[in-house]
């Protein structure tokens, strides 16, 4: 169950965090991905990764919300600071996925709710930038 949650998490939310040129910059950034499932006896901790964003990466919000081609993205709105997005996706990862991302200057905070396989989770991404990429 971990290894399919963590799966859904490089195939999807790292993805997603990558959007919307005007409010992310490129660079080397670290998120910090806490996930939550209701009924679930124990809490799953907490994943820190990093993360090169480019200059192609932040370009196209469509394309980098999911890099999966069973997925497909049904809405995108930005207002401002903030974009929000449903997203259908089809075959082993199966589910109706939907998020909000607020960027500050450095840093966004994302939260993601999947309804995948019968079950849901809801993830709560912090990340900030680092740096230039290495």
């Amino acid at each position: 169950m971990k290894r399919t949650v963590i799966t859904l998490l490089f195939a999807l939310i790292l993805p997603a965090a990558s959007f919307a040129a005007d409010t992310m910059r490129e660079g080397y950034w670290e998120l910090v991905t806490t996930m939550e499932m209701p009924g679930m006896p124990m809490k799953m901790a907490p994943t820190k990764i990093n993360h090169c964003y480019t200059k192609e990466d932040v370009k196209d919000q469509k394309k980098t919300i999911s890099t999966d081609k069973d997925c497909t993205v049904t809405d995108l709105k930005q207002s401002g600071n903030k974009v929000t997005w449903k997203m259908k996706c089809t075959g082993q990862k199966a589910g109706d996925f939907s998020g909000e991302t607020v960027y500050k200057k450095d840093s966004y905070d994302s939260v993601m709710k999947m309804q995948s396989h019968g079950q849901t989770m809801n993830m709560n991404v912090k990340a900030k930038r680092l740096g230039n990429c290495p």
